[in-house]
């Protein structure tokens, strides 16, 4: 019965926000109380209940991500996103085209949330395919790979960032794992996937693409720019942060060394929002102040930054609304029940989950956020490494992205490509970094 409400509750989501057009947040909170009350929770706490889990997801989410948003427009704006990128250009030669291009996306993509950095990179991808005479899908398909798996599997993203508050597992670790997972993942979905849709839809390779709705973009001459180097260096900082913090901290667990201030000092300056924030204030100098621009100028960047991602944050915490709903009303207690005798993996019990609400929702974050309400019961029955269970989660929800999908349609109309076209390319790509993601992770798994 449980789970038969929480059908219910996923095809009421679609109606309202498919059939009605209703959006996401309200979808999401109306959803929320309805299988509450579906699922006999008192009244008295029904409220209460929405309001922790979308305060409790807020809570560990809003900063990083606030902060985020404001590395990554501050270096885009500076043109530090476009220096990267054709520096690497000009560094792999024509011949290596399709490499740097992965290359590039996978360093703005560290910064960039996807939708962010799709729309600051396709103009660059339609400038080199011009410059070059190659197809814009041959570029297109590794930036979006590249793009795809930082978003899937690396914090400071909104999917695996949240799935690790909510499963508590050390976020350090999570970016740590899902390096070792996203580098092969790319390839595989990037350059190589693109041999394999050449043969499968040859046709989509002579579209010319339209970004005419991109309206006109700011081209910086490179001269006006930061260099190479320090762009690199500012996008990366919170990672070389969090990394440096999450290895002394193995290290330590491994060879059993004693805690000194100068530990406890490295894994603060590690803690994600503690190197979120200095990043940002790196960025203010290097991206800004360093190169005479006005601190009016730069906070207007950073302003602009968080008044794009007010909508997503809202949607994020009625996902958390709804995964609280989950737990509180018994459904995850009833999976971990219906489990508890199976030798199923929770790392693939939670990418079946995901991929599943995936398919039907469209949203990988609520997809990821849901699953998360049905998961955390299990959590408890297995030794199984957190980190992996959330990079499992957030490649789970990766999967099959179609016509539910503001993605699909982005790189549908981007790439001037038809229905069919679109399914054999950004779907299918979006369905081997999900596989592929997961069995870099089984494999993971059997080592850590």
């Amino acid at each position: 019965m449980p789970l038969l409400i929480v059908v219910i509750g996923i095809l009421a989501l679609l109606l309202l926000i498919m059939g009605l057009k209703l959006n996401t947040f309200i979808s999401l909170i109306i959803v929320s109380f309805a299988v509450a009350l579906l699922l006999g929770m008192p009244m008295h706490e029904i409220a209460k209940s929405i309001e922790a889990g979308l305060g409790g997801t807020l809570g560990h989410l809003a900063l990083i991500f606030g902060l985020g948003a404001m590395l990554g427009r501050l270096i885009a704006d500076s043109g530090g996103a476009q220096r990267i990128a054709m520096t690497l250009v000009n560094k792999f030669g024509e011949k290596n085209i399709q490499w740097a291009v992965v290359a590039a996306s996978f360093i703005i993509g560290i910064a960039l949330f996807f939708e962010v950095g799709l729309v600051l990179l396709i103009p660059i991808v339609f400038a080199i395919s011009k410059q070059l005479k190659v197809s814009i899908l041959y570029l297109g398909i590794p930036m979006a790979a590249a793009l795809s798996v930082t978003h899937g599997f690396l914090p400071p993203h909104p999917g695996p960032t949240v799935i690790a508050g909510e499963y508590d597992a050390n976020i350090g670790e999570v970016l740590l794992y899902g390096f070792i997972i996203a580098i092969p993942t790319v390839i595989l979905a990037g350059p190589l996937f693109t041999k394999l849709a050449k043969k499968i839809v040859p046709n989509s390779f002579e579209k010319t693409g339209n970004i005419a709705s991109l309206g006109e973009q700011k081209v910086f001459k490179l001269e006006e720019t930061p260099g190479f180097g320090i762009s690199v260096f500012t996008a990366i900082l919170p990672v070389i942060l969090m990394s440096i913090a999450t290895i002394i901290t193995l290290l330590q667990e491994t060879m059993g060394f004693e805690d000194t201030n100068l530990l406890a000092i490295i894994r603060f300056i590690g803690d994600a929002s503690v190197a979120m924030l200095l990043s940002l204030l790196v960025a203010i100098y290097t991206m800004g102040l360093a190169r005479n621009i006005p601190m009016k100028t730069v906070m207007a960047s950073c302003t602009t930054a968080i008044t794009q991602i007010g909508m997503m944050l809202l949607i994020i915490g009625g996902g958390g609304a709804f995964k609280q709903v989950l737990i509180n009303g018994g459904v995850g207690d009833y999976v971990a029940e219906l489990f508890k005798e199976t030798s199923m993996s929770p790392i693939l019990l939670a990418w079946m989950i995901a991929a599943i609400l995936r398919i039907s929702l469209g949203s990988a974050t609520v997809a990821a956020l849901t699953t998360a309400g049905l998961v955390i019961p299990i959590l408890g029955q297995s030794d199984v490494s957190l980190a992996l269970v959330v990079l499992a989660t957030g490649a789970g929800s990766l999967i099959a992205s179609h016509v539910n999908d503001a993605g699909f349609w982005m790189f549908k109309e981007y790439f001037g490509l038809s229905m069919r076209e679109t399914f054999a390319t950004w779907t299918l790509l979006e369905t081997i970094i999900s596989v592929a993601g997961l069995a870099f992770i089984m494999l993971l798994s059997l080592f850590v």
